[in-house]
This record gives structure tokens, sequence and C-alpha cells, in this order.
């Protein structure tokens, strides 16, 4: 943990990562997928979420695979997954507490829209926190974890990769990050394809619980 004292860009992944993954936010956002798909093709919902779930394994993300073999305009698809109601996610007051001790460059990192970060970290609390959101647009809609958006946020907001730290919950989501000498953290879940490369080397850091580990980082800084 001490080698992080010296962190100077701190790269936080957006879903199930600044909130858990138990809260079900992106359940919302996988069910307005099936129906957008369901809606578009004119097929029932069970058949959406086939093609959905195709989509991502092949792909990488859903909407990489609707565009590249449907054509879909990605700007509608992103309006309308990311409508969504999270009025009832609560705040996280500890998150919120630790991200501001932290006073280094904090961005977020997302396959995500910027729509989306801001509706997620406005219900948690924490907007205004960072100094950044890098988004699908941003990456012209080549998502984690191919190299090309790893590449671009480090040119965008002109970070150091090696003083840099990744924390992600999708655990192959850091390779490239490695790759690129950054520090790389997975938060721990069951999901099946978040932690099927749980145990790879590339992976410096495992974490249960977001806020905890800034918490003692914090702590170690404040010695």
């Amino acid at each position: 943990m001490k080698n992080l004292i010296d962190t100077k860009y701190w790269l936080f992944d957006l879903d199930n990562t600044l909130y858990s993954g138990q809260t079900k936010v992106f359940s919302e956002v996988d069910k307005k997928m099936s129906s957008f798909i369901s809606k578009k093709f004119n097929v029932d919902l069970i058949k959406a979420r086939e093609i959905q779930k195709k989509y991502f394994y092949e792909y990488g993300t859903t909407l990489s695979g609707l565009m590249s073999h449907d054509k879909i305009d990605p700007h509608e698809f992103l309006e309308f997954v990311h409508d969504i109601d999270i009025s009832w996610l609560p705040k996280d007051e500890i998150l919120r507490e630790e991200l501001i001790k932290i006073k280094e460059k904090k961005y977020i990192f997302t396959n995500g829209s910027h729509a989306h970060v801001e509706n997620v970290t406005k219900q948690l609390g924490i907007d205004g926190l960072f100094d950044g959101a890098f988004d699908i647009v941003d990456a012209n809609f080549i998502p984690k974890p191919k190299i090309e958006p790893y590449e671009k946020i480090v040119e965008k907001f002109e970070l150091d990769p090696t003083k840099s730290i990744l924390i992600e919950d999708i655990a192959h989501n850091l390779e490239q990050a490695k790759n690129l000498g950054m520090k790389t953290c997975w938060l721990e879940n069951d999901e099946v394809f978040a932690k099927k490369d749980a145990d790879k080397p590339y992976i410096d850091y495992k974490i249960k619980n977001l806020p905890s580990f800034l918490q003692e980082i914090n702590i170690l800084k404040a010695q």
C-alpha cells in the first residue's frame, strides 16, 4: 500500500466501482439495453437479451456490436439506455470524504456516457470531486479493454502512466492499464465475467470495498 502514496493520477471505473454492484444500478442500464434492442429489431425481450449478451462478449460492449453489425446510431443508444431513474441510490458520505482527501488528480474512465457519469455521481453525492471524465464518446466508441481508450485518456489528460492507478470491477480491463505502466486495482466481486481473469499477474491490488481502500491510503499519507 505504501507505494501508492506517491500516486499522482487516480482513475476510477464508474459502474459497479464507484458504487457497489450489489445496488443493481447497472441492472437498470442492462434492462434498457434489452428494451432498445427489442424495439429496434421487433423481437421479444428474451431474444433481445440473447443479442445483447452475444454482442457484449464478442465486441466488448453491446454498443460496439450494434454499431459494427447493425449500424445503430451510438448517440441514440446511449441516450436511451442511460436514461434511468436512480433516485433511490443512497449518497455515499464515506466515499465522498475519502475522495476529498485525495488532493491528486482524479478521473472517471468509463465505457458509459458523460450523462451517465453525471447522473451516478450526483446521486452518490460525489459530483464535482473529479478533475474530468473520459467516456465512450471520447474513446470514439472503442471500449475497454482495447488499448485505444487507455492511450487516449493518457493523452487527453496528460497522464504519466507510471504515476497512475486504475481501479476497476472487471479484472481483464486492467491488463492494458498495466501494459502502459499503471498500477492496477481490482474491486472483488462474484460476477463470472468480471472475475474470470482475477488471478492474472497484471493485477497489483485486490480490494473488497473502495471507500475503505481509499481510507487506508489517506491514513498512510497522513502519517
